[in-house]
């Protein structure tokens, strides 16, 4: 117990000192991964190459399921992407069934300790790293109780590889788009998710934020200034939202169940200092379905990005909203995810250049999660959705149209839209 403690306040930022071989371990660690950024910045560049040639392609995803990063009867465990996986396969959604329309990249490199530390405490991400020979000892260990959240001996690795596929992406989306006007829908089919680990820790079921990571990225090495954030999870993003709370050239918006997990994203929290009104939240309430989130579209989202102007937008891909997920009350279908991933992609062609990248987050009914990630790659191909044929329609109840208007009033008001 005391060990755990210890190690939690060094996730949370508490200050611990680590030994000074630790310290230099870590410091020749850091170097290592500096010194290799540009080979495998060199082979990200010839890969690049190759999809440029693909002058077809809509989609391109990477997958990163961190197999090793697993607990028994967790919601967030490793059956999560193989089971998206498996639907896009068997839905025929795949490089093998459509060539150059879909790409899965096959080479995509692992994030550095400098692009964690661009978001993450250093002493959050050495704990980390430290904490993977008692992961190895016990098998699993806690890093951070609200979730809860866990790890494994393979949890530090896999979460830079999750990282990295993300960071990837937007190197082959922002290189076709200078070479086309309608480059491929980047899409990052990884875990351990993100949006909730907070710049000094972990936090629910999330390890590195790894949409916030790739935000700070496209600005530093695409020289994409201004970065807009959509998060449609059902549980606020509450980590991206404080790494870019006094930052204005980084637009963070979140629509999520009000009073769910973890209890953030007031819709009054809209920034601070030179960021003030660069953030902009709106819980909904319980209930919400396809309805409320069409209007808070073409409401709220639309003229917020209108009037942002970004240079990319990159998304927060919840499935957690759906009405057979377990851990929320939302009433989103398939269908509401279609409606998203299509008009997420328009705005990105009418703003910026067709400049994407959808990041997985939550989504813990395998069923539904697979179902409304494969009709997001319909959308994204052009196709007609499909969620008239899922079974999720039977469980639908009116929504709180009342209290979703009030919501919506408010926030226009708030942000003058």
């Amino acid at each position: 117990m005391e060990l755990q403690a210890s190690l939690h306040r060094s996730f949370v930022g508490g200050g611990v000192s680590f030994p000074l071989g630790f310290r230099m371990v870590s410091l020749m660690r850091n170097r290592f991964f500096q010194k290799h950024s540009t080979s495998l910045q060199k082979r990200s560049k010839a890969s690049i190459s190759c999809l440029l040639n693909e002058s077809t392609a809509k989609v391109i995803y990477s997958v990163a399921p961190a197999m090793g990063h697993n607990k028994e009867a967790h919601p967030e465990c490793s059956l999560r992407v193989p089971a998206i996986v498996s639907a896009l396969e068997k839905l025929e959604l795949t490089p093998k069934f459509r060539g150059s329309e879909i790409i899965q990249l096959q080479d995509f490199r692992t994030a550095t300790v400098e692009d964690i530390a661009s978001v993450h405490s250093r002493s959050y991400v050495f704990g980390l790293e430290k904490a993977m020979e008692q992961a190895s000892d016990q098998g699993f260990i806690h890093i951070e109780g609200s979730g809860p959240t866990y790890a494994t001996a393979t949890t530090f690795e896999e979460s830079l590889i999750a990282a990295g596929a993300g960071l990837s992406l937007v190197d082959h989306v922002v290189a076709a788009s200078k070479v086309s006007q309608t480059p491929p829908v980047g899409f990052a089919l990884i875990r351990p998710p993100g949006h909730h680990a907070v710049p000094k820790g972990p936090m629910g079921f999330c390890v590195f934020g790894n949409v916030a990571i790739a935000a700070r990225y496209a600005q530093r090495v695409h020289g994409l200034k201004r970065v807009f954030i959509i998060d449609f999870d059902v549980h606020h993003g509450n980590g991206t939202n404080d790494a870019f709370y006094d930052d204005p050239d980084i637009f963070f918006l979140s629509t999520h169940q009000d009073g769910s997990y973890p209890g953030t994203g007031k819709i009054d929290n809209i920034g601070c200092g030179n960021g003030e009104g660069a953030t902009l939240n709106l819980p909904l309430a319980g209930g919400s379905g396809d309805i409320a989130m069409r209007t808070v579209f073409d409401e709220v989202i639309v003229p917020s990005a209108q009037r942002f102007k970004p240079d990319i937008i990159l998304v927060s891909a919840g499935y957690d909203g759906h009405v057979l997920d377990p851990l929320a009350n939302f009433q989103f279908t398939t269908g509401t995810y279609y409606m998203l991933a299509s008009n997420i992609k328009q705005l990105a062609k009418d703003l910026c250049g067709g400049r994407c990248v959808f990041f997985l987050e939550g989504g813990y009914n395998l069923e539904s999660l697979s179902d409304s990630v494969a009709d997001s790659f319909r959308a994204f191909v052009g196709e007609p959705s499909m969620a008239a044929k899922v079974k999720d329609l039977g469980y639908l109840y009116d929504e709180p149209s009342f209290k979703v208007k009030e919501a919506i009033k408010r926030i226009k008001h708030l942000h003058s839209l």
